[in-house]
């Protein structure tokens, strides 16, 4: 490697010096050295010129800036003397003293002295009130320096720093020391002067207009170093600037200067100069490019001679190239003698030696495949009439091998007149080959993707089907819906029945998941047993499937076939000798004039469906517009109670309770209203049951209770004094942990309130939350109440466990104690069994004044009912308990009093 670079450098060097304008080039080289050096040395020397008067400029400014500062500083210096000698000056002998000071020319703005270290004295005073008895010790700014001049007794000039009254300064503080009586050097203060910096600097001529040089002034900090330049551009410290320091007693500052316009300027005479370098140079280079060029001419029509040469060369062997790439054999005939030439790829083609070819045509007829020698002879005897030649064959080889030749050959006549056939061959056996297992890489891919199309039809007959019965899913319902809503023209009016297995639940709860698979695969087959051939069945979840059908919704086919399916369900199966029957429930909706979604279809089914289960089950229903209208009631009514409740529209109304011997109010009950925009005042049972669906109840109780307290404090604050309210509580809201701390912020008195808990409530249940939460509000003061007593399932145990304020008997015992002794036999045992337990009675329902008094004779404590009141607002009720009308209504039914029945 290393000689062949040596090579080709030598090889490079002999070009070089044989190229005809390389003596001028040389000359031109050295030329441009010695005119490049003169004029580096000229602008050398104007630089080293710049730069020394650059020097001398600033040196004059320095001078006269440290002689500004200086005399001012000697002034301050003289001010301290005189102050050692006169410690007990005062402010009118101080100013006098500063103002003879400063009658010369000075850049001082004002001095301060300040006696153990606090400014008793200023001038000018006017300005600089303020600054009077300003201790530098309490000013964490100022008592650093401050101390440090006291510690060190030495002069101090800071700066420069900006000044509240505008502008710059620097600022020199010089200790004050006096002599006691005891000859000892007591440190008396600190006189302090502030020097106007941008005075200071025009003073010293560094704002001249006429300055030739740029000036950059900056400070050194308390570590030595210099920062951001306090006056010019920070640029001229990093411009090679001529810099110098000016000494300000403990502190330097750094001054730096560079020629306006930058350093390198060029000399008045460089451009004379310079064409003067030109000029010599022309008149050295002329002659020698012209002997170059006679010299180029020459070498020129060598190149040309030499190219042609190579030219030839390259062609010839981009012309073996290309025959070895290809593996090309070349063969030439002899028309009218049958003679062969063969070059060597044609011998290895062949599989021959070079020495065994016999030189004529049989070479090539000997070694053609039988099967092809017939048809490739043929299509060569056609050449021989003067067309081009194009074939392939097949060659079969001594040792049995088979291979695939192309040949292509054209005919032409030479200069002797011979007619002649050259040509090609080359072996494409690879390429057969090739192209054969393509096509049977193609069959395989092609039997692959079949299989692929029968593995995609599977997953998508899974992916719509059920895994267990096999019927359409939930997925394939939907596609359904959808093409027969785009086809509706097409088909006759759809029916939709929505089918739920009843008793499902408790055979997989009984006897296993594997009893409840062998039930839905039964069900599966009776379905599609039962039904016509066009139905579609499919299980859409875990107990339910739909069937939609077309047949002809007349003399009553569906509610037959719904029978049939019910019937055939309530056959029993044998499952491990068990005996498993399953009933169903059924929903069925027609579409009717086609107007009607599929899909609300489909929810009208489901809707019939819930209406045959709460019916008794085991039943099927038809979609109705009666059922319709009551779902849309539904829905109305759900969405306006939400609204209501954003809108506060429900209230709290009051139904008195009377003291059974004294018949005065013992109590009231508030009760839930809907004050609705359009139907006004709605009871409780138009509205309560879809409440529970939304499960808002316990935020319907919470409304009640706070309205009810509210009135509550109303009525005291008009002089009604109520001893109690009741207020419903639902189970819901018993079980929430944040209803506790919602009561305690209420502030409830003790024994004002009382929660009224539903008998339908189940106390007997092993429920720890339940009793832990009522027991809590009895320790808020919340008395507890057990509502509609009777119609329940509370227990004696329960009562003992709960342990009541009171019992409320429902209206339904109530009502027919006049009438029957037995109901009145049932009402006196429930108040002996809460006189029993302390637990006070409560009758409500009282619909007579002959109530009234049945019920205070058998001992009920509490009377609420429609003889006395009915519920009414909160101002009503204050306006009723004013008037106090049921004391002479019952005083005038005292007479005419009803014997009851033995």
């Amino acid at each position: 490697m290393e000689r062949r670079a040596k090579g080709s450098f030598g090889t490079a060097l002999r070009q070089a010096s044989n190229w005809p304008y390389m003596p001028a080039l040389i000359v031109l080289v050295m030329v441009v050295l010695c005119a490049w050096f003169a004029d580096g040395q000229k602008r050398h020397i104007a630089d080293e010129n710049l730069r020394a008067s650059v020097t001398e400029q600033l040196s004059l400014i320095r001078a006269r800036l440290e002689g500004k500062i200086n005399g001012n500083v000697q002034l301050v210096q003289g001010l301290v003397a005189m102050m050692e000698m006169e410690p007990s000056i005062d402010q009118s002998g101080f100013a006098q003293l500063v103002e003879r000071l400063l009658r010369n020319d000075t850049q001082i703005r004002h001095i301060a002295a300040a006696p153990d270290l606090v400014i008793r004295m200023i001038y000018p005073l006017k300005g600089n009130e303020k600054l009077i008895d300003f201790d530098y010790r309490l000013n964490l700014a100022q008592s650093g320096p401050a101390l440090q001049v006291r510690d060190s007794g030495e002069l101090m000039v800071t700066g420069p720093v900006k000044l509240v009254q505008g502008g710059r300064a620097l600022i020199a503080r010089y200790p004050v020391f006096v002599d006691t009586p005891l000859h000892e050097h007591k440190f008396w203060g600190l006189v302090s002067a502030v020097i106007d910096l941008d005075r200071l600097l025009r003073d010293a001529g560094l704002l001249a207009q006429d300055l030739p040089i740029e000036i950059a002034l900056a400070s050194n900090d308390a570590a030595g170093q210099y920062g951001t330049p306090f006056f010019g551009d920070a640029r001229t410290f990093q411009d090679m600037p001529v810099d110098m320091t000016v000494q300000l007693g403990r502190e330097t500052w750094r001054i730096a200067a560079v020629p306006k316009g930058g350093w390198h300027p060029l000399p008045p005479d460089i451009w004379t100069f310079r064409l003067l370098t030109a000029l010599v140079g022309i008149v050295v280079m002329a002659p020698m490019i012209w002997g170059g060029r006679l010299m180029s001419e020459r070498q020129r029509n060598i190149v040309v001679l030499q190219q042609r040469k190579d030219e030839l060369k390259e062609i010839s062997q981009r012309l073996e190239i290309a025959i070895d790439a290809s593996k090309i054999g070349i063969w030439e005939i002899d028309i009218e003698t049958g003679r062969l030439l063969w070059d060597e790829r044609m011998h290895q083609i062949y599989d021959l030696p070079q020495d065994q070819a016999k030189g004529d045509k049989s070479d090539w007829e000997n070694a053609l495949h039988p099967d092809d020698r017939k048809r490739a002879l043929g299509e060569f005897s056609q050449t021989s009439d003067g067309k081009g030649y194009e074939d392939k064959f097949r060659l079969l080889l001594k040792n049995g091998e088979i291979r695939h030749v192309r040949a292509i050959g054209v005919s032409y006549v030479n200069s002797l007149g011979d007619q002649k056939i050259i040509g090609v061959n080359w072996d494409v056996t690879e390429d057969v080959l090739l192209q054969q297992e393509l096509r049977e890489a193609k069959r395989r891919a092609e039997q692959h993707n079949a299989e692929l199309e029968q593995a995609r039809r599977q997953m998508e007959y899974n992916s719509l089907h059920d895994a267990l019965t096999h019927l359409p899913n939930r997925r394939f319902l939907d596609q359904l819906l959808a093409e027969k809503a785009a086809n509706v023209a097409l088909r006759s009016p759809l029916t939709i029945l929505h089918i739920d297995l009843d008793r499902f639940k408790e055979i997989n709860d009984t006897l296993g998941h594997a009893a409840g698979d062998e039930i839905l695969k039964h069900v599966a087959g009776l379905l599609t047993h039962h039904l016509p051939p066009r139905d579609f069945v499919a299980r859409i979840g875990g107990d339910e499937f739909v069937v939609v059908s077309e047949m002809p919704a007349e003399n009553g086919y569906y509610e037959t076939l719904s029978k049939q399916i019910i019937e055939a369900f309530s056959t029993p199966i044998i499952f491990e000798g068990h005996e498993c029957r399953a009933g169903a429930s059924i929903g069925i909706a027609s579409e009717g004039d086609g107007s009607e979604r599929l899909e609300q279809l489909l929810i009208d089914a489901d809707i019939a469906l819930y209406e045959a289960k709460r019916k008794g089950r085991n039943r099927s229903e038809f979609f109705t517009d009666t059922l319709r209208s009551s779902v849309i009631h539904t829905k109305q009514t759900a969405d306006e109670i939400l609204r209501g409740l954003e809108a506060n529209e429900f209230i709290a109304y009051f139904q008195p309770q009377f003291d059974a011997h004294t018949l005065e109010i013992s109590g009231v009950e508030a009760l839930v209203r809907w004050d609705h925009p359009g139907k006004g005042i709605m009871p409780p049972f138009s509205f309560l049951k879809i409440a529970e669906s939304l499960n808002v109840v316990s935020r319907l109780d919470e409304i009640v209770l706070e309205h009810a307290l509210r009135h509550f404090q109303q009525w005291a604050k008009s002089g009604l004094d109520i001893p109690k309210v009741s207020v419903n509580i639902s189970a819901q809201r018993l079980h929430d942990q944040n209803l506790f701390n919602r009561l305690s912020s209420l502030g409830i008195r003790p024994g004002s309130v009382c929660f009224e808990l539903l008998e339908s409530i189940s106390f007997d249940e092993h429920d720890e939350l339940l009793i832990g939460n009522i027991q809590k509000l009895k320790a808020l003061g919340i008395d507890i109440e057990i509502d509609d007593f009777g119609t329940g399932h509370a227990s004696i145990i329960s009562l003992l466990k709960l342990t009541p304020r009171r019992l409320k008997i429902d209206r339904q015992l109530i009502r027919p104690i006049l009438q029957s002794s037995t109901g009145r036999q049932l009402v006196e045992s429930i108040i002996d069994i809460g006189q029993a337990c302390g637990i006070e009675i409560v009758a409500e329902g009282v619909e007579s004044m002959a109530h009234a008094a049945l019920l205070r004779d058998l001992g009920c404590h509490h009377l609420q009912g429609y003889a006395f009141a009915r519920p009414m607002s909160g101002a009503d009720f204050l306006d009723f308990a004013r008037q106090r009308n049921w004391l002479t209504e019952w005083e005038s039914s005292q007479p005419d009093r009803l014997r009851l029945p033995a």
